[in-house]
């Protein structure tokens, strides 16, 4: 146990391997590799390990990755060749995943394990940004089919002792995810969704917020931003981790790839110092 409380993290994470390929890709993606790479120093310590919920990962039950070193799932189509070689190579941690495991027993939330999972890129692309040199273990949770949000917080209550183990949790996923309304079609709905979003994140905490979150679907713009829940659910992990803590909005745009989508990021318990 550490007596430094991690934050938890809901962060987007970009489109395919943007890291990599800023150059060939619309837009500005300056705010959101420096909202990444400001990470580390918010924290202020190295976390003993990176748990990863990303909503490029679904499964029948919630699954813990345990493959000590995981390796690359090129869960992306249409890019150059060499985006199907990028190496992320961060070590996985099986004891970490031991006690994701124990936790989700405890709380008797069913589940299960995968020694072969590879890293996503909903994980390759944001850790590297965060991590360039690779060198804190990584290891991902899955999201569960459904997207129950009630199920997911259920999860990240289960999870919150990791934030006094050393272990960093962060969602990963975008919170508008509708990839046929990247356009003028997107703009509005995705502005009023996002507005909706900071204030239900950050102008509550604790069972108010929660109960917002587990009603996300009615709010403006809710269903063309999130025609499916997948990019969204993660950040149910995170809330309900650091359900009584306050939120920060650690990243915004009003402009996502030069298409007038909005978008944000939040941090969890992040301490104002």
């Amino acid at each position: 146990m550490t007596e430094h409380r991690l934050p938890t993290y809901y962060s987007s994470h970009g489109g395919g391997p943007w890291p990599w390929i800023k150059d060939l890709l619309p837009g500005d993606w300056s705010r959101l590799e420096s909202s990444l790479a400001g990470i580390p120093g918010q924290i202020g310590v190295t976390p003993r390990a990176v748990l990863a919920v990303s909503g490029h990962w679904e499964t029948p039950e919630f699954t813990v990755q345990t493959h000590p070193n995981p390796p690359m799932l090129y869960d992306y189509g249409g890019f150059p060749e060499f985006a199907y070689h990028i190496e992320y190579p961060a070590p996985g941690s099986p004891e970490v995943a031991a006690r994701v495991t124990e936790l989700l027993d405890e709380a008797g939330i069913a589940n299960g394990t995968d020694p072969a999972r590879g890293f996503d890129h909903g994980v390759f692309a944001p850790l590297y940004v965060m991590y360039p040199d690779a060198d804190v273990p990584v290891l991902q949770l899955s999201i569960r089919h459904g997207y129950d949000p009630v199920a997911h917080l259920a999860v990240g209550r289960a999870l919150a002792p990791l934030r006094d183990e050393g272990v960093l949790i962060l969602g990963s996923g975008f919170s508008f995810h509708n990839l046929r309304a990247m356009n003028a079609a997107g703009a509005g709905p995705s502005r009023d969704f996002d507005g909706w979003l900071n204030d239900a994140v950050v102008g509550h905490r604790g069972a108010d917020r929660s109960r917002r979150l587990i009603d996300w679907a009615s709010a403006p713009g809710a269903r063309m931003s999130h025609p499916a829940a997948d990019h969204l659910i993660p950040l149910m992990v995170a809330a309900g981790a650091a359900e009584d803590d306050a939120a920060t909005r650690v990243y915004r745009d009003d402009n996502v790839m030069g298409a007038g989508i909005h978008s944000s990021s939040f941090a969890f318990g992040l301490d104002p110092a």
